[in-house]
């Protein structure tokens, strides 16, 4: 067995993306996934802005550029005043729709283009786990296998097979509530950003590449455990029509379903050499477009930890973090949606009036929505820190502007080494790079007000800040990066 092997179940987004990051760390990557091909429905539309900050921070962001739709505000709740955010500290101020099935495509080119083995038609029935290694039994065309790895991610979905033989547990609260959504051609379109709320129910209209467009609703008739089939177009017009007081003429519909607001969190993000990702670690019900966008998130934190780890140059215990820093954030995400879920199902005059007083709030409190803004776009993620680090340490670093360097600080990071930002007067950190760690000498051309004092920082491959420091603070680095970087 290959020591530097991993075994990803699941290749769509979260999967990809971890398999392509694995591959810039020098790690052996195979990739298993149930479906034949990519599945043209995209659950997944909304592409957030911090999620574009990590696609540029490997230098592949820009076909999604290319070939996303800008949208500069975003929702909460489907309320009708929207999040600006154009204000935000970000060099992408913008959602980007894409539908899932395209960015499957660019993430799957570039995981085979580095390097990562994707077998479709395959899935993960279970493992066995041994000190040094993990033996996975996968089924394929042509029947049962087995095939060793280092370690074993699931980035399988909500029904996880990884996660099920690992026996982590997945509690949670099960769906009471049924939305809807239909991808159209629309004669009529409405305004850019529609959104409409009343006693009937609630509904959004969002554009989509190709002239097409995606009406995602919920109506009262809809609090409710019991299933009433398949969604028809008669019923979506119907329900368009009364609830916005027209249908947009809408017809030809390419995709037709309901979802439910079924929410879990799993207990273990990582349970010795398995490891969860995506919606196989939490489910919830899909408000704000945030789902694939946390799961690319968890696999950004994972896959420079996985190949330090595998490549010797971090301490083992680095793995553990994983857990600590993503598992708050899932549990965030489950906070978020349900607070969500509540405003949007809100159809009686009491429910009506908190959503005009919480929207009369985003549009006369610039602060408020700017948190709101943040926390949706996950530029707000905050990694824990020691108390007494600098206030900026477990941050999320932006894309600082140095002397002499065009491209910004997300163009200097690697996946395979931290970033020491030597910010001091003279350049005298040089002479502390390593294997898992670079140095890049400069100044900050006007920088934020958190940084002004910043006279060196270590950035982690994932853009966070692992440690800052003052002048006082850079004659004690050489002693502290032996926390982060093996000798």
């Amino acid at each position: 067995m290959e020591e530097r092997h991993v075994l990803v179940a699941g290749g769509g987004p979260v999967g990809l993306w971890l398999a392509a990051e694995l591959r810039l760390g020098g790690v052996r990557v195979t990739v298993v996934e149930q479906r034949t091909e990519i599945d043209e429905r995209s659950k997944a539309l909304t592409i957030h802005p911090r999620t574009i900050e990590v696609l540029a921070a490997r230098g592949a962001h820009r076909p999604f550029l290319a070939e996303g739709l800008r949208i500069p505000t975003g929702h909460f709740a489907s309320l009708d005043e929207r999040l600006d955010f154009r204000g935000l500290d970000t060099p992408f101020p913008y959602t980007l729709a894409l539908p899932q099935a395209r960015t499957e495509e660019l993430l799957e080119a570039r995981a085979v283009g580095l390097g990562a083995t994707i077998r479709r038609g395959h899935r993960v029935t279970g493992f066995t786990e041994h000190a040094g290694s993990v033996t996975v039994r996968v089924t394929g065309p042509r029947g049962e296998y087995e095939t060793d790895a280092a370690y074993v991610v699931g980035c399988d979905g909500t029904r996880s097979s990884v996660r099920t033989a690992a026996g982590i547990d997945f509690p949670g609260t099960p769906s009471t509530v049924l939305g809807w959504l239909g991808d159209v051609v629309l004669d009529r379109p409405p305004r850019p950003g529609f959104s409409v709320s009343g006693p009937y129910g609630g509904l959004m209209v969002a554009p989509l590449p190709g002239g097409r467009f995606r009406l995602v609703g919920l109506s009262p008739d809809g609090l409710t455990t019991e299933w009433p089939g398949d969604l028809t177009l008669d019923e979506l017009r119907q329900r368009t029509a009364a609830i916005a007081g027209e249908d947009f003429g809408l017809r030809d519909p390419s995709w037709l379903s309901r979802f439910g607001n079924a929410t879990r969190l799993a207990v273990a993000y990582r349970r010795g050499r398995v490891l969860l990702a995506g919606d196989a670690a939490h489910q919830h019900f899909p408000t704000g477009g945030v789902g694939m966008n946390v799961g690319i998130q968890d696999a950004h934190n994972l896959a420079w930890k996985l190949a330090a780890t595998l490549n010797r140059w971090a301490p083992e215990h680095l793995l553990d973090t994983y857990h600590t820093e993503r598992h708050p954030v899932g549990f965030e995400l489950m906070e978020h949606s349900r607070a969500q879920t509540a405003l949007m199902t809100a159809f009686t005059p009491e429910g009506l009036a908190l959503r005009s007083l919480l929207g009369e709030m985003i549009a006369e409190q610039p602060e408020f929505a700017r948190a709101l803004a943040e926390r949706l776009t996950a530029l707000a993620v905050r990694y824990p820190a020691d108390p007494t680090a600098h206030p900026l340490a477990g941050t999320r670093a932006p894309d600082l502007a140095l002397t002499g360097n065009d491209a910004g600080l997300f163009a200097l990071l690697r996946p395979d080494a931290y970033l020491l930002l030597d910010l001091t007067a003279d350049g005298t950190l040089g002479g502390l790079a390593r294997p898992g760690l670079a140095v890049h000498a400069g100044r900050l051309d006007e920088p934020p007000a958190a940084w002004r004092e910043v006279r060196a920082a270590l950035i982690r491959p994932d853009g966070h800040v692992a440690w800052a420091g003052t002048e006082r603070d850079t004659p004690g680095l050489p002693a502290t990066l032996g926390s982060f970087v093996a000798a």
